[in-house]
């Protein structure tokens, strides 16, 4: 995989939404840095993050994280955990998770059209693998 010449990073993709201030963002940044690895592989310029709370420090407090990137679905992650640390570091490893799989699913191997058309590298399927192999006979061995 090539470089990208200018990687996303939490710090630069972070908005913060309802129920958070921008005086919260640094920290969230801070508990989100764990991300920059993972969003490294995708340009600053086509990623977003925006991580929202609903119903702040009460009872029944819902965090939603939710991340762009172009030419992919938007991947909405979501907790209930009461104490507010923990709910974002449950958004967190859960979109950790929701890219490395949408990572994997975007690897030809998992892509049902370039293993149809016959890549490089493919079999086809009315190849006979053992054609060459010496036979054996029931009598013989």
């Amino acid at each position: 995989m090539s470089a990208v010449a200018n990687p996303a990073t939490v710090g630069e993709c972070l908005r913060v939404g309802a129920g958070f201030s921008q005086g919260d963002r640094n920290w969230i940044a801070t508990q989100f840095a764990t991300l920059d690895a993972r969003l490294a592989g995708f340009h600053a310029d086509a990623t977003e993050l925006e991580v929202s709370v609903k119903d702040r420090e009460a009872r029944g407090q819902k965090v939603t994280l939710e991340c762009w990137i172009a030419g992919r679905q938007k991947i909405v992650t979501t907790s209930s955990e009461e104490d507010l640390h923990a709910a974002l570091n449950d958004v967190r490893d859960d979109l950790r998770r929701r890219l490395n799989d949408s990572k994997t699913k975007q690897e030809p191997r998992h892509n049902k059209h370039l293993r149809d058309t016959g890549h490089v590298g493919a079999i086809p399927d009315e190849v006979d693998l053992d054609a060459d192999a010496p036979r054996v006979d029931a009598e013989t061995a």
